[in-house]
């Protein structure tokens, strides 16, 4: 599969080249090959997701520098924002959406808010707008029509204010990690709560698997490729039955999930 073609997906900018694409700069233990992915999955465009050159620091929303640096190895190229608002399950949401956006699948851009309530980008398009107080959610005409792209991010930043590691757990179908998948998301619904995304998934001749992960986290801040604790590399491992320790969360077992 070619990169240069998965980078042709990607819409909000600062794409440098091929060799600054993740399944570029990061290649599986020895031993391992890349699990088969769909060409047109969101496992085959996560791995084409850019990555800012070398090892930068992860900033925040405003600008200042994550208070610890030594976690992680790269950096996507890709905004946080302006406001603390791109936090860990949001960074999840924001490129699920990106994927479906840019492949024109743009019925399926939707995410639960906390509240239960589902928010369809193709309603917002259509001048849809929520209202909430409370927990109540309602939605009328109060928009203009509108499917650009500078809508689908006003969107999304409506999705990251009332959505989180809750509801997003909730929408996600549990899977096993001996079948994990680029696009799986591991999460702890919770207030708080955290997600990282599966990035990569590579595979032994004769079984076992190993995953790269990606994170935001509190406050909202560039989403980075997480650094293994146990091993100061880019992929983990984990058995059934077994939790699975990030520099910043310990995620108890049986909490992979998967996109409809």
């Amino acid at each position: 599969m070619s990169l240069g073609l998965l980078l042709a997906g990607y819409l909000w900018g600062g794409i440098g080249p091929e060799d600054q694409a993740l399944a570029a700069r990061f290649t599986p233990p020895a031993g391992y090959h890349r699990v088969a992915v769909a060409p047109s999955s969101f496992g085959a465009w996560l791995r084409g997701v850019p990555l800012k050159h070398g090892r930068p620091a992860v900033q925040l929303f405003d600008g200042r520098l994550k208070s610890n640096q030594s976690i992680h190895l790269a950096v996507v190229d890709i905004d946080v924002g302006t406001q603390d608002l791109q936090q860990c399950a949001d960074a999840v949401m924001r490129l699920r959406g990106e994927y479906l956006y840019s492949a024109g699948r743009t019925e399926d851009v939707a995410f639960h808010f906390t509240s239960g309530d589902l928010a369809r980008f193709d309603d917002w398009a259509a001048g849809q707008r929520p209202r909430v107080s409370g927990s109540r959610v309602s939605w009328s005409r109060t928009g203009a029509r509108d499917g650009s792209y500078r809508s689908f991010r006003r969107f999304m930043e409506t999705v990251f204010r009332y959505a989180g590691s809750k509801s997003l757990e909730k929408e996600l179908a549990p899977v096993s990690v001996t079948d994990v998948r680029p696009g799986d998301v591991f999460v702890q619904g919770g207030f708080p709560g955290h997600a990282v995304l599966v990035m990569d998934v590579a595979e032994r001749l004769h079984g076992g698997r190993v995953f790269m992960l990606a994170q935001s986290y509190m406050p909202a801040q560039e989403i980075h490729i997480l650094k293994n604790p146990a091993n100061g590399d880019a992929w983990f491992l984990i058995q059934p039955g077994e939790r699975l320790e990030t520099p910043e969360w310990s995620f108890p077992p049986d909490s992979l999930r998967r996109f409809p």
